[in-house]
Formats: structure tokens, sequence, C-alpha cells
């Protein structure tokens, strides 16, 4: 095993390899490097930094099998910059199995951090600043959390040309507007000034190819329009539903819970989308839309307590939404 690196200077790095790395950010109880396994592909001829990261909820394992099929297929003799993929960014909660960092801190609500300060804090800093701090874009690989699953999804400020851009280029099947807030990797990318998308890729601690394959075909998209590797025919897929805004929905007591709509299901606002039952099977509550939208996430775990999630919806974005960036104007290559 290579010795661990303490920065990630990409300048020392052979061009024409795709390198893999451990980047050390912290140390455990025993004094041992916690590290970041990185891959670095160099190509030969100048362009930009993109940079991918996945696992930053450590049962997030979707994205660990977008990035290895990513760099296996990776040509660095005909790739224009350095891309860099950190496939697993949370490896304290990877190895528990679990979601969240020590202390059952969530790690995505911890940046931009500071240095010295708590553990998740300190290492979501240095992660910012010794990864993130070198990329030119970003795209931010994460799933549901245990107990609820997601579609193929993108949150994106698509009020900004550079992430809309990226939204539609990933080709999911919802993009929700959602500028970057509340101490995400992705917000404090864009405070740096780095363009940064979240992609939400199905469920957690499972693969799923369909969802692997199709999130590997946008971020090929969005590498071919930055000019890092060489263009070649793709169809522009379904076009993605446009939200405005999302949210959740949650219940009003305990007992067992029937989530009725499916993923990608549009509903109407006052259409039933729950029922909840006592343990006898004896309906307690139905539970109304409060708006009309489609259903970007749900619940799938029966057992549910007062104010637990229901079902992730989005609002879908209409022509008065002229602050956000339809696809023809995002990228207009894509139309057919």
């Amino acid at each position: 095993m290579t010795p661990p690196r303490h920065e990630l200077d990409l300048d020392s790095l052979p061009k024409g390899k795709v390198h893999r790395l451990r980047l050390a950010i912290t140390e455990d109880g025993l004094g041992e490097p916690e590290c970041l396994p990185v891959f670095v592909a160099r190509g030969r001829r100048p362009g930009p930094v993109m940079g991918l990261t996945a696992a930053l909820h450590g049962n997030e394992v979707n994205g660990i099998a977008v990035l290895q099929r990513l760099f296996a297929a990776l040509n660095p003799e005909t790739l224009r910059g350095t891309m860099v993929g950190v496939l697993v960014a949370n490896p304290v909660g990877y190895l528990a199995l679990r979601r969240r960092f020590v202390e059952a801190v969530d790690l995505n609500h911890s940046f931009p951090g500071t240095d010295p300060g708590p553990a998740a804090s300190v290492f979501a800093h240095r992660v910012l600043h010794r990864v993130v701090g070198h990329l030119d874009l970003l795209l931010d690989l994460h799933t549901a959390s245990l107990g609820r699953e997601n579609c193929l999804y993108v949150r994106a400020d698509m009020s900004d040309p550079h992430t809309a851009r990226m939204a539609y280029l990933q080709r999911p099947q919802i993009i929700v507007h959602n500028p970057p807030h509340d101490g995400t990797l992705r917000g404090a990318a864009a405070y740096l000034g780095i363009p940064a998308i979240t992609v939400e890729i199905g469920d957690a601690h499972r693969f799923q190819d369909k969802y692997i394959r199709r999130t590997l075909a946008g971020i090929r998209a969005v590498a071919m329009d930055r000019g890092m590797v060489p263009r070649r025919q793709q169809a522009p897929g379904p076009e993605p539903l446009l939200c405005r805004r999302s949210a959740w929905v949650y219940t009003d007591g305990g007992g067992l819970l029937h989530v009725l709509p499916e993923l990608v299901q549009p509903v109407a606002q006052g259409d039933v989308i729950a029922r909840r039952t006592d343990v006898w099977g004896d309906v307690q509550s139905e539970v109304p839309a409060p708006f009309a939208g489609v259903v970007v996430g749900r619940s799938t775990q029966p057992v549910a307590r007062t104010g637990d999630r229901i079902a992730h919806l989005g609002e879908l974005a209409t022509p008065n939404d002229t602050h956000l960036l339809p696809r023809s104007d995002a990228a207009p290559e894509l139309t057919p």
C-alpha cells in the first residue's frame, strides 16, 4: 500500500496516468491516518480540473461504483485537464456502515468547518481546502438515506448558468432548484466560486446498476461539454422534470405507514399520498399532498413515529419562474 499524502499536489503527479492516492485528513485514536481514497487522472494536455466526491454519507455507495467505472474507462492520453475522484469522502462512516460521522454528526452539514475545532468540523475544513479548493467544478454524489428511496435527481442552483448546464447535462429524472445553503459541501464549493451540483443516485446500502449507468453517462456528458474527453454521439435522453422547490411531508402520528405514490409519480394537491394505521390495521389518518407536484423520494420504512418523513415532493416549475434556466438555454446542444 502506498504511503499516505497530506496534500493533493496535482502538479507533482505525472501526466498521462491514472493515479491511486491515499490522502490523510485526520488521525484516529491510535494515531493512524484517516485517509480518503482518491483517483487522479492527469491528461497530457491542459484543461479544467473536474472533481467528483462519493460517500460523504458513509453508507451511500452507488457513487463509489460510478467512480470505479469512470476511472477504469478513462484514457489519460486523450484526456484534457485533470479528473479527481474521491471514492469515500467519509471513511469513518463508511467503515462503520453508517451515514454519519463521529458523534452522529452529518458531515454534509459541517462545511466549511474550522481547524482547529470539533472532529467533524476539522475533517470538513480539511476536505474542503485540501481537495475541493483545487477544483474548477464539482459533482457531489449521494443517495437516499436508509429507510428511504430516491429517483435519480439533481439539486442545483438553476438560476446560475454554470450549475444549470451541469444539471441538464447530467440527464436526471428530476432537477430540483436548490440554492446551496446549510453547511453542505456543495454550498461551501459555491462560496469558493466552484460550480457544484448534488447528484442523488437512488438508495443507500446497495448498488443499482440502472442509476449507476445513467449517472456515468451524465458525468461523461459534463466532461465532453468542458472539452475534457473526446466528443461522441449521445442521445439527449428524456426531458427532466424541473421543480421550483421541494419539501418533505411528515406524519401526524405514529403507527404503520403506507406510502401510496411511486417515485416520479405526479400528485395533485389534496391527493392522499399515505395512510397511517395502528398495529391492528385500523386507519388512523390519511395524509393529503399539501401542493401539486411530483414524488422525488419516499419512505420505505413502514414503522413510523410522529414527525417521520413520508414523501419528498417537488413543485413543478411554471413559465412564471423566469429566474430558472430552461434546458434550451442551459444546454442547447442537447436539444434534438
